[in-house]
């Protein structure tokens, strides 16, 4: 019965299907009298007394009972409206404490005030629904009607985990039933839901905004049940269903650590699901596999699941594989509850039960709601196409709220008159929003606002400034931070020999005053901890970095576990800082990134991919949430996604970041020529929706990464990040362009002989990146360096159209050519192109110098990939190349 006794379980409220497609029923389980055998027992033994094993409490006070009464009460437990699955939890303890839950005799017993309460609140369940019905009949809403029990279910493990001490709950959930819960359960104003209907309200400056069904809300309130202060966020989200749960982990993540929460006991996260997306979206199965880890642990979730047994038209036997659509939740150990939808006391106890496991436990907990839908996948389709027993069942079927109240009442708990009483209140309370909501005529999205960060704008929601203070940093604190990064700061630590090589070079290197790559991320970083601002980076295998060149954690070679991370070492007082090796997971790990970014502006979150290339298992994330978060949701985000990216022979899948696409979804317009004014830099950066940086000097990379943080708003930040670059003896800065004073530069033009006989100039290459070294190499080879000048383009987007106006000027002879190493139609021709063709007003041609177009990112063939950098080289310097030549 324990282990499969939720087979046989009356769990569908519309008795047509089994909750699990097995349909079998266990033949080791007694539901007929002739099954005894299977044990070797008869009828005659029914009523012969059994002891009972330590591992049920199905006998209360009592040692042992009679078969009959044991079959009996496994059946009560087992096999009516809730189905158990634990026993696969290997953890004894576990496993005892959910058999006491569920088996001890009287256990779901509910005081009569208990029951009123739940009445009341299906009543404002249901009602809401019937309002929204009868005002906008012919609206998509994504009602909730078929499972409105899913309103008391949250409000009763949001009132268990106030009362163990919960403050602050987490919210993420799709589509279904959204508009309820912000009314009933966040509590957000019904005017305001209401106003959302009106096909005039106009839309505030704020920008593009989303259907109601997405929008998230933020409420601090009083717990009625608890007298305490709760705060509550529902994340918005997009269509793409379960896409926001590791974003809502990422951001309870935060919660906790901002509140030094360890242990999970003040801020939790609740994830709301349907049975088919749960089943059928991998994410689904990333974030569970986050569950546990360290650094991404958010110390249990409370899973519900709203299992309407259908997925828009799909039946649940064409939409898994698997018995439940739960069943991924069993990878983690977590227990899974199914229950009836329609017995909303069972449901009740279930939450009630789920809210205590994970605040005992710390472990996930799956709330499955068997239910229906009442209406088609929205309230204008028809589901009788595809579904029509289904439908013609559910038309019979008697509302949750009728059954219930009928119950209460004929056993004296409510009286009809209180019943109909407690509607008409509610519905009054509608009607009157109602009136209140036509007074509205504008929709401030930043009413809906999730993550608020309070004090950092003004109280418009506006930058406080539009400002930037330089990046530099003293040079004391250039020279401490790498003399820290050079050093092992814990005795007896003995590292390997190979580390101590590169520990000594980085000494020498700020001896020299000079930084490489990852010394420059390493200064960065430095500063901000003793500034006080949080630094997280988190990836696939981050701490040592995928070339070798971070090395951010140590590792004794003697005592197995033992690691030190000097960040953590430079002074006695500084932000803590995280570095964490991430699964082998993009969408579920960016997702969470964004989310732990969300929390508060002042934190610097980099999240690294492998190489740049993977980042497309994560494009759900970049375009739903990272390019478009803002316009949607007025939500800033300044994660920071770092993206190795480099033609190097390395093959299509480790060598390009697809910059085009980034640049592609910039909202920088290409043809609106600007104002150019003192703070242009910081008004084009507040304008666009991210900032688009590949940097050729490391220098560069520590102040694009120190502006992220001083800037006066937050904005996605994506760096294209260099490989060979990370070794090349050229690709070093020297502290005079990291101190006090210096800033980051968007364009580093020509500082060579070219620049000083401007006049003598046959071309100006523009670039970005590390084709910039083979550029300058080819070009000392030529012996061109008068002829021809090289401008590198730091910040791709939002477009530094005021540099290269002045550097455009500057070479009014030159021919204009724009060199890249990735092939035509990718990397950044057809971004920068419109781009400088408006600023010189359509009057002369920048030629495009690079590989030819191709479907793949790039060759696999070294000699392929040799052949060609030659080959485009050479016409960067064939000055004789575009003569005859239209463009």
């Amino acid at each position: 019965f324990q282990i499969r006794g939720h087979h046989v379980a009356q769990l569908d409220p519309l008795g047509i299907l089994d909750a699990d497609l097995d349909s079998f029923v266990p033949s080791d389980l007694i539901t007929t009298i002739d099954k005894l055998g299977f044990y070797g027992l008869h009828e005659s033994d029914l009523d012969k007394v059994f002891q009972l094993p330590t591992t049920t409490f199905i006998g209360g006070n009592e040692n042992s009972l009679s078969l009959r009464e044991i079959i009996k009460r496994l059946e009560n437990t087992y096999c009516q409206h809730i189905g158990l699955e634990f026993m696969f939890i290997n953890d004894v303890e576990q496993c005892q404490w959910i058999r006491q839950k569920f088996e001890t005799p009287g256990v779901m017993k509910f005081t009569n005030e208990e029951k009123r309460t739940l009445l009341a609140r299906l009543v404002r369940s249901m009602r809401f629904e019937d309002f929204l019905a009868r005002k906008w009949s012919s609206e998509k809403r994504f009602g909730l009607e078929g499972c409105e029990v899913m309103i008391p279910a949250l409000k009763t493990i949001i009132d268990k985990s106030s009362e163990m001490g919960i403050e602050y709950v987490i919210m993420g959930m799709p589509h279904r039933g959204r508009l309820n819960v912000l009314a009933n359960v966040i509590r957000k104003e019904l005017e305001q839901i209401f106003c959302q209907f009106d096909p005039k309200l106009e839309a505030a400056d704020e920008g593009s905004g989303d259907v109601k069904y997405h929008l998230g809300m933020y409420h601090e309130r009083i717990n009625r049940a608890t007298n305490k202060k709760i705060t509550l966020s529902l994340m918005a989200n997009p269509s793409h269903l379960e896409a926001v749960d590791p974003v809502v982990q990422g951001k309870t993540k935060a919660e906790q650590f901002y509140r030094g929460d360890t242990a999970g006991k003040k801020v939790m996260s609740i994830l709301l699901h349907g049975d088919a997306a749960f089943a059928g979206q991998g994410v689904v199965y990333e974030t569970f596999h986050l569950s546990d880890l360290p650094s991404y642990t958010t110390n249990g979730t409370i899973h519900v699941v709203v299992n309407n047994q259908i997925g828009f038209t799909t039946d649940p036997r064409m939409a898994r594989s698997s018995p439940y659509p739960t069943d991924v939740a069993r990878v983690v150990n977590a227990p899974i509850f199914h229950v009836n939808a329609d017995d909303p006391e069972a449901v009740m106890y279930v939450c009630s039960v789920a809210a205590e496991w994970r605040n005992t436990f710390n472990k996930d907990v799956v709330v499955d709601l068997v239910c229906y839908r009442r209406r088609g996948h929205n309230e204008m389709d028809e589901p009788m196409f595809t579904q029509p027993l289904m439908y013609k069942q559910i038309h019979k079927q008697v509302p949750v709220l009728k059954k219930y109240a009928d119950k209460l009442i004929a056993d004296g708990t409510v009286t009809l008159q209180e019943f109909e009483e407690e509607i008409a209140k509610y519905d009054r309370i509608c009607e009157e929003a109602y009136t209140r909501s036509k007074d509205n005529k504008i929709l401030h999205i930043k009413h809906w606002l999730d993550s608020p960060w309070p004090g950092f704008f003004n109280v418009d929601g506006e930058p406080k400034s539009m400002s930037c203070p330089p990046t530099g940093i003293s040079e004391d604190l250039l020279t401490h931070i790498g003399n820290v990064a050079s050093s092992v700061p814990v005795k007896d630590f003995r590292i390997h020999a190979g580390l101590s090589r590169i520990l000594r070079a980085r000494l020498e290197m700020t001896k020299n005053r000079v930084v490489d790559w990852a010394l420059a991320e390493y200064m960065a970083f430095g500063s901000f901890l003793k500034e006080g601002i949080h630094v997280r980076l988190s990836g696939q295998d981050v701490e040592r970095g995928t070339f070798s060149h971070r090395h951010h954690v140590l590792h004794d070679q003697e005592v197995d576990k033992r690691t030190c991370v000097p960040m953590n070492h430079l002074w006695e007082q500084q932000a803590p800082y995280t570095v964490c090796n991430s699964s082998l997971s993009e969408y579920g790990v960016l997702g969470f990134e964004l989310g732990f970014a969300m929390a508060s502006p002042n934190a610097l979150v980099c999240w690294e991919a492998q190489f740049g290339d993977f980042h497309n298992t994560a494009q759900c994330i970049i375009d739903q949430f990272i390019s478009s978060g803002q316009a949607k949701w007025v939500r800033h985000n300044g994660i920071v996604l770092l993206l190795p990216h480099g033609m190097e022979g390395m093959g299509p899948e480790h060598s390009s970041a697809r910059p085009e696409r980034f640049l592609q979804m910039s909202n920088d317009d290409s043809d609106a020529y600007p104002e150019f004014s003192e703070q242009f830099e910081v008004s084009q950066l507040y304008e666009c929706n991210w900032i688009v940086v590949n940097c050729s000097t490391p220098a560069n990379y520590f102040h694009v990464l120190r502006r992220q943080i001083l800037l006066p708003f937050r904005k996605p930040l994506i760096i294209l990040t260099p490989k060979s670059l990370l070794r090349h003896p050229e690709a070093k800065s020297s502290f005079d362009e990291m101190v006090s004073g210096t800033t980051f530069q968007r364009v580093i033009p020509e500082n060579g002989l070219a620049a000083h006989a401007p006049h003598e100039v046959k071309r100006v290459i523009f670039c970005t990146g590390k084709v910039y070294y083979d550029l300058v190499k080819e070009r000392k080879n030529q012996d061109l360096e008068k002829q021809v000048a090289i401008t590198r383009l730091e910040q791709i987007s939002p477009f530094p159209f005021d540099l290269l106006k002045q550097e455009l000027e500057k070479y009014p002879g030159a021919d204009l050519v724009w060199c890249q190493e990735e092939h035509k139609n990718s990397g950044y021709y057809d971004y920068v192109k419109p781009r400088f063709r408006t600023i010189v007003n359509h009057t002369r041609p920048i030629w495009y110098v690079g590989r030819e177009p191709a479907a793949a990112a790039a060759t696999g063939n070294k000699n392929t990939h040799l052949v060609s950098l030659r080959r485009f080289l050479d016409t960067a310097f064939n000055l004789e190349a575009f003569e005859g030549k239209t463009f």
